[in-house]
């Protein structure tokens, strides 16, 4: 799950950077505002990786999928991009656990000294 996780998190780190840049293009947002919001997003697609083993880094995944779609609506565009990155933090979670539930049960049939294995 770490893996699947962490690669759409580091996606997500681009996404936000990029999109910093159109929201540059707002006249009404002073470029340190954006580049606030948008370093903490990207340092939290980050960090995240570090902790998305544990229960409460999934949900602080989710949370920060809930802030990318919300960031439509400063960058229209991300509406879009924040579902796409939402359904891909799904399957990543999802097919994850499928993915560590068959290594452990391969690693349990592979040896046979654990109590699992019977």
């Amino acid at each position: 799950m770490r893996t699947l996780c962490s690669s759409t998190l580091l996606g997500e780190f681009f996404v936000i950077g990029f999109a910093g840049l159109v929201a540059m293009k707002d006249p009404d947002l002073t470029t340190s505002t954006v580049w606030t919001v948008c370093g903490i997003a990207m340092f939290l697609s980050v960090a995240l990786c570090g902790v998305v083993t544990r229960p409460a880094g999934i949900v602080l995944g989710w949370a920060l999928q809930i802030a990318l779609i919300a960031a439509g609506f400063v960058v229209p565009s991300m509406f879009f991009l924040g579902v796409i990155f939402a359904a891909l933090w799904w399957a990543s979670v999802h097919y994850g656990r499928k993915i560590d539930e068959a290594k452990a049960r391969f690693a349990a049939q592979a040896d046979p000294t654990t109590p699992d294995a019977a």
